[in-house]
Order: C-alpha cells, then sequence, then structure tokens
C-alpha cells in the first residue's frame, strides 16, 4: 500500500499541483501585503487618515465600555464587532488575485491556439486511378504502377 501511495504521490499531476499550492499561498501572502501596507495607506491618507484595518462596527461592548480606538482594543476587550475594514482588505486582496489569475489563463490559453494554428502540410495524397494513398512527390503509383504526371 505503501508504495502505491509513493507512485500516485509522484505522478506529474500531483507534483505539479503541489507545486501550485505551494506558489499559490506565497504568492497570496505576498498579495495580503501589498494591499495592506502599500495599496490601503495612502487610499486611507487620501480619506482623512483612514487606517482600513481598524474600520470596526460595535455590535455590543465588552468587558471594558466603548468606545474603542482600534479594532485589537475592542477584540481585547471581547467586544462583539464586525470588522467591514479587514473585510474590504479581503475582497482588494482577492480582486488582484483573481486578476493575475485571469491574465495567467489568459496568456496559457494563447500560447495553446497559437500551437493548435499551425496545420501541418499534407505528406500523402491519393492516386486517381486506384485510390489509395501515395507519397506526395510521387510520380508513379506504387500500387497500380500508373504514371500520375500533376495529377
Amino acid at each position: 500500500m505503501l508504495q502505491e501511495f509513493k507512485k500516485f504521490a509522484m505522478r506529474g499531476n500531483v507534483v505539479d499541483m503541489a507545486v501550485g499550492i505551494i506558489i499559490g499561498g506565497a504568492f497570496g501572502t505576498i498579495v495580503k501585503s501589498l494591499v495592506a501596507d502599500v495599496i490601503m495607506p495612502p487610499i486611507g491618507l487620501l480619506l482623512g487618515g483612514v487606517d482600513f484595518s481598524d474600520l470596526f462596527i460595535t455590535l455590543k461592548d465588552g468587558a471594558a465600555a466603548g468606545p474603542y480606538a482600534t479594532l485589537a482594543a475592542a477584540q481585547e476587550a471581547g467586544a462583539v464587532i464586525i470588522g467591514y475594514g479587514v473585510f474590504i482588505n479581503s475582497v482588494i486582496s482577492f480582486l488582484i488575485v483573481a486578476f493575475a489569475v485571469f491574465l495567467l489563463i489568459k496568456s496559457i490559453n494563447k500560447l495553446q491556439k497559437e500551437e493548435e494554428a499551425a496545420p501541418e502540410e499534407p505528406t500523402t495524397r491519393d492516386c486517381p486511378y486506384c485510390l489509395s494513398s501515395i507519397a506526395i512527390k510521387a510520380s508513379r503509383c506504387p500500387n497500380c504502377t500508373s504514371e500520375l504526371g500533376n495529377a
């Protein structure tokens, strides 16, 4: 059973999928950092110094009464909150990843179309007399021995 599992795990598709998952996870981390550390701070600055990761709505105060200055303070106090700022960051991260995957698939499809678009030149033709398949450059049919000329 261990040999069968090893054979299955070492198949090309399984290894390719594992590499794709690892790279995808790393890419997701990079995009999350891009959104949280590069894209959202200038947008928050333009909107009056808003930190999107700290946007939340308090539904119920925790042990210490609100208002809470940050999302972390509200969570520490045990308040029931809706963290819509973190959700906005996640949506933007998702859109960036989805766009990157779209571009990747679009380029792969383009490469596949280029491979399919080049039709091969024919190497055989039919003899007009016996209708057997012969080489395209043949001047005499090897089956019926008819002279083909320009036929």
